[in-house]
């Protein structure tokens, strides 16, 4: 969205402004906050006033044959994003008097904080939602109270990181998306590291989020133990993409559990060497790999694919051979079992989330800015997830007998 371009100040409002200077002895930010509290709360104690006037009929002063009339005040405290804020609600002898602008038992009066919040899980910038309220509310919220509240989420966002997990998930998927964030004026591609791990309800919850870390064992290893320290004592099977070091972190950190490459990876990676003009075709020869019924067919089938294509693309198979430790795996389950591992299902929703924020925004200010909004999107997707995985029924009984004792 444009950013509307600022009208210049009238003679009024400069008068305003500096009577305001004056009369509240402003010299520093934190006393225009206690200023704007004042006025709010004076602006709101008026406007109950007149509401009341109206309400009987006739003014403060006026003489009247209502028999309605003026009971003093109710004293009470606002909540506000300057803080609290002391006003008297003024009452009526019949006591039905209730005044819109402060509502009876409502005493927070922030909720553009929510709304502000909203916008800035869907990956608005400061500068869009400082726009937004000022066209739908007609006052305007700076870009640094904009920051402000969502700095607001910050503690939950270490709470949430930190929070008790399961004993044991029979699927965890790790899984890179990319976005560009701003370092000293440097523009820099930065990864969000996302841990998504399946319960064994069949249910879908997102574990960790980690940005900016170099990959490499060492790291790996160390959000692996963040997990065994937040109570996870087993996984089944981790399917992740060929992230640098992420064999040697999972041999270590949990021993017992499959290590399965992404297949959907593992293709796009190859079809990368291939011409457009045979990608179709590649692609199809592909599919006879990893839907093959067991890795003895499987690996017919590679060495198939991979004379059909070497001439051409002499590299576009070396990675099969490569990472077929990580690959095979898949082959002893079932069909369902595998739909669930091996294909993006799982995680797509969330991805396709993720990459709506790239859309919104072309770059974050910083590392903490592009936390705070995959936190809150991941809130936002994740109450969407209320039904457990398709078959998980069925494939939830496959990895008990596959994995014996291990989920009890």
């Amino acid at each position: 969205m444009a950013r509307r371009r600022r009208e210049r100040m009238n003679e009024g409002k400069k008068n305003i402004i500096a009577g305001l200077i004056q009369e509240y002895d402003i010299k520093s930010v934190e006393d225009i906050q206690e200023a704007l509290k004042d006025l709010l709360g004076g602006t709101i104690q008026e406007m109950m006033e007149a509401e009341l006037d109206e309400h009987l009929g006739y003014d403060e002063y006026e003489r009247s044959d209502n028999p309605d009339y003026r009971n003093g005040v109710k004293h009470k405290k606002l909540r506000s994003s300057y803080g609290e804020i002391p006003i008297d609600v003024p009452q009526d002898r019949d006591g039905d008097f209730e005044p819109q602008i402060v509502q009876k038992r409502k005493k927070d009066i922030s909720a553009i904080e929510q709304k502000i919040i909203a916008m800035s899980a869907k990956g608005m910038t400061t500068r869009q939602i400082s726009d937004i309220i000022e066209d739908i509310y007609g006052f305007e919220v700076s870009e640094s109270m904009v920051t402000a509240v969502t700095n607001k989420i910050l503690p939950k966002i270490e709470e949430w990181q930190q929070r008790p997990l399961s004993a044991v998930y029979p699927i965890v998927f790790i899984d890179a998306i990319h976005f560009s964030v701003r370092d000293e004026h440097i523009v820099k591609k930065i990864a969000a590291y996302i841990i998504l791990g399946i319960n064994d309800e069949g249910k879908k919850e997102v574990l960790s989020i980690t940005v900016g870390e170099n990959e490499s064992a060492k790291y790996w290893l160390g959000v692996l133990n963040e997990l065994k320290n937040r109570g996870v004592k087993d996984v089944l099977v981790i399917c992740a993409d060929g992230l640098s070091g992420m064999k040697e972190a999972v041999n270590t950190a949990f021993p017992q559990t499959e290590l399965q490459r992404c297949i959907v990876h593992q293709v796009r990676n190859t079809l990368k060497y291939v011409g457009a003009k045979n990608k179709k075709e590649f692609s199809n020869d592909l599919k006879t790999i990893y839907h093959a019924p067991s890795e003895d067919a499987a690996l017919e089938q590679l060495e198939r694919v991979t004379e059909k294509w070497e001439k051409d693309y002499p590299n576009a198979m070396k990675s099969w051979y490569k990472n077929w430790d990580v690959i095979s795996p898949i082959f002893k389950f079932s069909a369902d079992v595998r739909k669930v591992i091996y294909t993006t299902i799982a995680i797509e929703s969330l991805n396709s989330g993720y990459r709506r924020l790239n859309k919104q925004r072309s770059v974050f200010p910083s590392d903490t800015a592009l936390l705070k909004v995959l936190y809150l999107a991941t809130h936002e997707i994740a109450k969407k997830w209320t039904i457990p995985l398709r078959n998980w029924g069925i494939v939830l009984g496959e990895l008990e007998i596959m994995y014996l004792d291990r989920l009890s």
